[in-house]
């Protein structure tokens, strides 16, 4: 198993598993295992879930699996299936040949309803499934058995095997454990564990037309792995005693023991499979690895590296009930990570012409700049400085107001890496009235690098040379929602909750020439901007496109 070279501190599942295991429950050595289903791609929950498995299994020297939790053919794909592989990977959590599917142990799973129907503690149930829901009560009330439910255990095993060799329709029977009706926990009132349904599946093809319940396929597939600690999230506390029962009504020696940590909500943010499926099915984005979605495969195109997301799933520990973490942690992990990695690029969003009218007409020369300055390591690059240049739009102003240090009417301001120029003119639209052209001086003495010392100026701006400037179109991201609260299940019409400024896309943004051959995936600081990653999806040899992953502004660290 892979090592991440990471600090993990101490957390309640930590403390509970060390306790336990001074009590040596098994014989054999720690094994967890992540179990997704294969009908959606992973999100920054899954990661937090990922971690947990991984970093317990890790902290005890040993195994970690993914198995693949495929038992409904009607929503899983191998497109899904090569997509979690590949992301668990990308994030670090690589499992190695602890590559595992549900759908393989389908022999053994049939086999243990069958020695459940044997031992009087299953049945097969006729009830159709909107009565099955009457039948089984509610919070208050306890349910009614099913007519069904004392079969005899010949008619059991019978009606069991026809349902498998495909003798009944879709949803006329199912498979019922026999507990008790009156428990105070649904779970155990007579859960379903087999249905009917008729469709190919994407491993097994058509061999089954019955398909075991999660509820019942998790501790048989735990207990054919050797798992020890089959660590869930909170919401599978209730379903804990159906997964005792399951181990214990099979006389599974050692059991697996099942755990549970807090799930993990973040502010703003969509982590419902069914909530994101229907934003990219409603088209409100652009697919599964839209850089608004909290997928890992939207992080990953938008920018975010894996160092990022686990430092943000450190710093928020183990958690032991349902908690909301605020987004900006993620994006105060991110900028730690890259402040050091990044090369600073000078890129101009919104362009106003400098015209230099001192400086020599044909003439381009090379200024050496640094490439990051908290990291010398990343050398210094050269960059084209001519007569035509552009400046930020907002780096001039006509009227400046207080504290305003930039470019304004005979004032002065630096150049990143260049010299001090002087506005002496500014040109309008004769109809419009906007600014189109600046015309300045600059000054030879003051050049970057000399040590000139004659006088000072407050700003420090960048720049473009015009001769020399690469267009690309910029990708400016905020959150996709406008509510900071988790979206509830009446969320009802999407577009009453997407932020419409979630994406701006800026065409024929100008960068300095270094960036023209940047590769997909490659990260930038664009000076004074923020971070910004080549979005992989639809750059292109002609064309590059970048996404905005964060801007320079920290706002988690202020507090």
């Amino acid at each position: 198993m892979n090592s991440l070279k990471e600090h993990h501190t101490e957390n309640f599942l930590f403390r509970l598993i060390s306790e336990e295991l001074e009590k040596s429950p098994f014989g054999r050595e720690m094994c967890t295992r992540f179990p997704p289903e294969p009908n959606g791609y992973l999100h920054i929950g899954s990661a937090y879930a990922i971690n947990t498995n991984f970093t317990v299994a890790q902290r005890f020297n040993g195994t970690f699996n993914l198995r693949f939790d495929d038992t409904n053919p009607l929503k899983e794909d191998i497109k899904y299936v090569n997509a979690i592989i590949e992301d668990i990977k990308w994030l670090g959590y690589d499992p190695g040949d602890h590559i595992y599917y549900g759908s393989d142990y389908s022999d053994e799973i049939y086999n243990a309803a069958v020695t459940l129907i044997k031992r009087g503690k299953a049945y097969v149930c006729d009830l159709t499934p909107n009565e099955v829901t009457e039948y089984r009560g509610t919070l208050t009330e306890p349910g009614k058995n099913s007519p069904y439910r004392n079969r005899s255990i010949d008619e059991n095993l019978e009606l069991f095997a026809k349902m498998k060799n495909g003798d009944f329709p879709a949803s006329s029977k199912v498979v019922r454990a026999k507990i008790d009706m009156g428990s105070p926990n649904l779970n155990l009132r007579d859960p379903v564990i087999y249905r009917i349904i008729h469709a190919e599946h994407y491993r097994t093809g058509n061999d089954w037309c019955i398909y075991p319940m999660y509820d019942f396929a998790h501790p048989i597939q735990d207990a054919i792995e050797g798992i020890t600690y089959s660590l869930c999230s909170i919401e599978f506390k209730d379903h804990r005693p159906l997964y005792e029962w399951v181990l214990k009504e099979l006389g599974t020696p050692e059991p697996p023991r099942q755990r549970e940590f807090g799930r993990l909500n973040l502010t703003g943010v969509v982590t419902s499979k069914r909530f994101l499926r229907q934003l990219v099915e409603g088209g409100y984005v652009d697919g599964w690895d839209d850089p608004r979605l909290p997928t890992i495969r939207g992080l990953r195109r938008r920018g975010f590296t894996p160092e990022s997301i686990r430092r943000f799933i450190e710093e928020i520990g183990s958690i032991r009930t349902q908690s909301t973490v605020d987004i900006s942690l993620l994006d105060h992990c991110v900028r730690q990570d890259l402040k050091e990695k990044t090369v600073s690029v000078m890129a101009v969003l919104h362009p106003l012409k400098v015209v230099i009218t001192n400086y020599p007409e044909d003439c381009a020369e090379r200024l050496t700049i640094e490439n990051n300055s908290e990291n010398e390591a990343l050398g210094k690059r050269e960059v084209p400085f001519s007569k035509t240049i552009y400046i930020e739009r907002d780096d001039f102003m006509e009227q400046p107001s207080k504290g305003f240090h930039r470019l304004s009417p005979n004032g002065e301001v630096r150049l990143k890496g260049a010299y001090f120029i002087r506005c002496e003119e500014v040109i309008k639209d004769s109809v419009t009235g906007e600014i189109t052209e600046l015309r300045c001086t600059y000054d030879p003495l003051t050049k970057s690098g000399t040590g000139f010392t004659g006088r000072k100026v407050k700003g420090t701006i960048h720049w473009v040379s015009a001769d020399h400037a690469v267009k690309v179109d910029v990708n400016l991201y905020e959150k996709l929602l406008l509510d900071q609260d988790i979206p509830k299940e009446d969320s009802g019409d999407w577009t009453t909750k997407i932020n419409p400024d979630s994406l701006v896309t800026i065409k024929d943004a100008l960068m300095e020439p270094s960036i023209q051959h940047a590769s997909p995936e490659q990260k930038f600081q664009f000076f004074r901007h923020g971070y910004f990653c080549v979005d992989k999806k639809y750059s292109t040899g002609e064309r590059l496109v970048f996404n905005r992953i964060v801007p320079l502004k920290d706002t988690w660290s202020k507090r």
